[in-house]
């Protein structure tokens, strides 16, 4: 074989094997949609801080591009403040409280005082009701007696002074009088000292009726001191929620997307200290030319490479095509109502769900490049 038929042949080859190539790329261009305006996005980026704190970082336990979890502590303020506050409080609790367990003593004291008391009150008052009341009776039977012997006196006193009864006998009625008036007498005296005793007693219940009103002052106290221990003890348990507060946590599974603190920064409440992106809610957006979207659907088969990693193919598929252009949502949108128009391709926004490929590979921003393939 010369030079020549070699030659040949390998042309033929070079055309063969370039017509395969350029019959497959034009296959290929039939059937996928392509375009290098790519970019990874996401439904759920959130900046978080502090709730209700304010005050020195003293820890940062992550930083960007890190991987996160739920409930993971990301950053911790200073809490000595709290602490010492709280330390006050316990102070104050144990104090009146000991007030309050001497106040307790105290007023069941006073009660069981009280209560002895009116019982030896009442049965006093009774007991010296009676007694008076017997001896007004038995008065009453002298005052009776005395009265017929004082008649007998008379009548004996003027038979004796007509000389018709004995001396003796004179001197018997008349002493028996003088014994019955004297009895009253001191029967009267007797009564007299009983109603001082009783009046005493009435005095004696009014004490205890003015014990009584100290044990309800006192009672007063105990649920003043009581509504303050409640009081210091909410507020004791506000700052124990506080503390929890001045550790920041993740509220997802994430990646760490931005670090906006440093180590020792006074932060305020609500201040931004990380900005956190959901593990889950990757996706790509393609702004892809309007004279490319025929075929392209929602559920659409998507393959994307990205410029970081060229080597890795990520697959996901057409979840949504925008109804209006990119151009729409512009700033500052283009004005042609003055008749000067070029015409541009318009963009339209396309979001591809990812559905295989490593997600934690992404990250916001990133560019590259998509071929959707067409649905007939």
């Amino acid at each position: 074989m010369d030079k020549k038929k070699i030659g040949l042949l390998v042309v033929i080859i070079i055309l063969v094997v370039f017509s395969i190539f350029t019959i497959k790329w034009i296959v290929h261009r039939i059937n996928y949609v392509i375009t290098d305006a790519v970019f990874v996005e996401t439904e759920y980026l959130s900046n978080i801080g502090f709730n209700r704190v304010s005050g020195k970082i003293i820890q940062l336990y992550k930083k960007e591009g890190d991987s996160v979890k739920a409930e993971e502590i990301l950053a911790k303020l200073d809490d000595t403040d709290y602490k010492i506050q709280i330390e006050s409080l316990d102070y104050q609790i144990k104090s009146l409280e000991a007030q309050k367990l001497e106040l307790e003593k105290k007023i069941e004291r006073i009660k069981q005082e009280t209560e002895i008391n009116e019982n030896i009150n009442i049965l006093t008052t009774q007991e010296i009701s009676k007694k008076i009341e017997s001896l007004e009776a038995k008065k009453s039977e002298i005052e009776v007696h005395i009265k017929k012997v004082a008649k007998d006196e008379e009548r004996y006193r003027n038979l004796y002074n007509k000389g018709l009864v004995a001396k003796s006998k004179y001197e018997e009625i008349e002493t028996q009088l003088d014994v019955l008036i004297k009895e009253k007498e001191s029967i009267s005296k007797d009564i007299a000292q009983l109603k001082i005793s009783y009046e005493k007693s009435k005095e004696n219940v009014k004490y205890v009726r003015v014990q009584r009103r100290i044990v309800d002052e006192l009672l007063e106290k105990y649920a003043s001191l009581e509504e303050q221990i409640n009081v210091l003890k909410k507020n004791r348990e506000d700052l124990e929620n506080i503390l929890n507060y001045t550790y920041l946590k993740s509220p997802f599974n994430g990646i760490v997307a931005k670090k906006y603190v440093s180590l020792g920064d006074i932060v305020k409440v609500g201040q931004p200290v990380y900005a956190l992106v959901k593990s889950d809610s990757f996706y790509i957006k393609v702004l892809l030319e309007e004279t490319k979207l025929e075929g392209v659907k929602e559920g659409s088969k998507a393959y994307i490479r990205l410029d970081a990693y060229p080597d890795k193919v990520f697959e996901g598929v057409v979840e949504n095509i925008d109804i209006a252009s990119a151009a729409k949502f512009a700033l500052v949108p283009r004005d042609i109502s003055a008749g000067e128009f070029t015409k541009l391709a318009q963009r339209i926004p396309v979001k591809i769900k990812i559905t295989k490929g490593n997600t934690s590979l992404l990250r916001v921003g990133l560019g590259g490049k998509v071929e959707i393939k067409k649905t007939r």
